[in-house]
Order: structure tokens, then sequence, then C-alpha cells
């Protein structure tokens, strides 16, 4: 029995710690969301886990992405992520893809290997995309909204993608894929806020957004909380929400 997870077995039982151990999660990007995603999941049992994001650290991510630190600053977000990930878990498979996920790379990816796919990725061509995609194929989709311009943790909040309120990505999302005529195939969960801050300051980076470790840090954990809590209610006899 591994001592790391003695507290999850503690809470969780050792048939649903044992399923968590066994389900295979992707999460695309893993900046200021995804990364604490992909740290909650492996702290928590995940044991199969693979991460996809183009980017290398920069300065600007430190102030709310896990792997960011000044002695990191450009390597790819995935390597660093993948090295901690392996340090915390060693036992755990964490495949490290350094490329974008696109309409030139979505053939490379099959989902039908995971039990879920997260979606953390920013690009609205790209994250419709995998929207569809992923809505195909037999995992279960969770995605994440826009995060940045907010500061009240305590209006993160889970729905429907087609329910969410006061979330002006989600908007532009359907309004696309209304427009497009090719809406997902079906439903699925997004965690998201209805706060909406106007930016105080400037920035050299063309249509950047501030935003927080404190925010960006519980929509990962949220995303993460969806897969825990679906395991658990599965091992308890449940069904997935």
């Amino acid at each position: 029995m591994n001592n790391d997870l003695s507290r999850t077995r503690l809470l969780l039982g050792d048939d649903a710690t044992e399923r968590l151990c066994a389900t295979r999660v992707i999460v695309f990007g893993v900046g200021g969301v995804g990364s604490w995603c992909v740290e909650a999941l492996v702290r928590s049992g995940v044991r199969h886990i693979t991460i996809v994001d183009p980017d290398r650290v920069c300065p600007s991510n430190i102030n709310r992405q896990l792997m960011a630190t000044t002695s990191t600053v450009g390597k790819p977000k995935v390597e660093v992520l993948r090295d901690r990930l392996l340090d915390i878990s060693p036992e755990a498979e964490v495949d490290a893809r350094f490329m974008a996920f696109s309409a030139d790379t979505a053939a490379e990816f099959n989902l039908n290997d995971y039990d879920y796919v997260v979606d953390a990725i920013d690009s609205i061509p790209d994250k419709m995309l995998l929207i569809r995609t992923a809505c195909l194929s037999k995992a279960t989709l969770l995605s994440s909204m826009g995060a940045a311009r907010k500061l009240d943790p305590s209006r993160i909040k889970v729905t429907e993608f087609w329910k969410v309120e006061g979330c002006p990505l989600a908007r532009k999302l359907r309004q696309e894929f209304k427009r497009q005529g090719d809406k997902p195939a079906r439903k699925f969960r997004c965690v998201y806020s209805d706060e909406l801050l106007p930016n105080q300051g400037t920035s050299d980076e063309p249509r950047a957004n501030g935003s927080m470790v404190h925010i960006t840090g519980v929509f990962g954990f949220t995303l993460a909380s969806q897969i825990i809590k679906d395991v658990f209610k599965e091992a308890e006899g449940e069904g997935r929400e």
C-alpha cells in the first residue's frame, strides 16, 4: 500500500483510490489553470496523465503558474511540470507533449485512450476544435472558461456549458458554435466565474488581461475535483454527473 496516498485512502477508501490510480487523464494547457489541475490529480492518486502545451515559461507566468520560477524561465512548461510530477509520484506515467492541439496536430491524439479530457486552452479556435473532438470521443470532457480579471474565488462555479452565465469566453464560444453550425455532439461540464473586473494597469502584451493565482488555482483544483468526485461516486455505485 502506497504510504503517499494514505490520507487519500482514509477519505475515499481503497476501491475509489485504486480506481483513481487507474484513471487516465489528458490535460491540454498547463498554464495558470491546467498546472494546478495536474498537480492536484497526481497528488490525489492519478498515475496515468498526459500534459500538452506548446509554451515555455516566461516571467509573466510567475505570479500564477505552478512550474514558473526564476530558474525555469525559458524552459518548456510540460518538461518542468513532468519533472515535478515524477518527483511527487515516481511511479506515475507522465507523457509530456511540447506541442499545441490544433487542426494540424489533432490527428496525433486519440482521445478514446483517456477517461477524462481537461481543456485549459486559451486559443478560441483550438479550444473549439478540442471541445468538438472530445465530445465525439468516449472520454468525459471538463472545460475551463475564462479565469482572467477576477478576484473573488467564491464566485467560481461548475455547470453545463450551455448554462454558463456571465462569462465572456463562454458567450463567445457559444456564438461561434452557432455561427459555424457545428455544435458539440453532447453536453459537458465547465468551470467558470461570473465576475468580470476591468484591468487597472497597462501591459506591453497585446490583449493581455490581469489574472491572479488564487483564482487560476481554484479553477484548476475545481477541475480536478470533478474527476475525483466522479471516481468516488462510481466506487460507491453512483454514476458520473
